[in-house]
């Protein structure tokens, strides 16, 4: 029997427009569910990338993002949820910026996933601005 995968997201219109490049609503139909531990601005060795600078670190981020993917031959497209945790709501504007500029390249139909932000007061580590969690689903 073969394996069946499919990923539809939709955006109802019994509730507001997305205030961001995310859908409301993510329907899948997966046999194998794919858990990624927060991801955060460290390179393979742990050390931190892009201390005080938001940008590299986000892009540090989706590329660990890719590579803890790439591990279990999932793709960005597995993706069914994003959580991401901002430390300080100054942080908010130029995450946003470099993350949106990621997630149209990585879905340039503009179906994003399901995705929430949380403003936190400061991650595990202090020059952790950011920390990105993942669902993906595979057949």
């Amino acid at each position: 029997m073969a394996a069946t995968y499919s990923r539809d997201t939709n955006n109802p219109n019994t509730l507001s427009r997305p205030l961001g490049l995310y859908s409301q609503v993510c329907e899948v139909k997966s046999s194998s569910l794919i858990f990624l531990a927060g991801q955060v601005s460290v390179d393979k060795e742990g050390s931190l990338v892009g201390e005080n600078d938001i940008a590299v670190q986000v892009t540090q981020i989706y590329q660990n993002i890719g590579d803890a993917l790439d591990s279990v031959n999932a793709k960005f497209e597995n993706i069914v949820q994003f959580t991401t945790y901002i430390a300080g709501a100054d942080n908010v504007p130029a995450f946003l910026e470099k993350r949106n500029s990621i997630v149209t390249n990585i879905y340039p139909a503009g179906d994003f996933p399901p995705s929430t932000l949380l403003v936190v007061a400061g991650l595990a580590d202090p020059g952790y601005l950011a920390e990105v969690t993942a669902i993906a689903a595979l057949p």
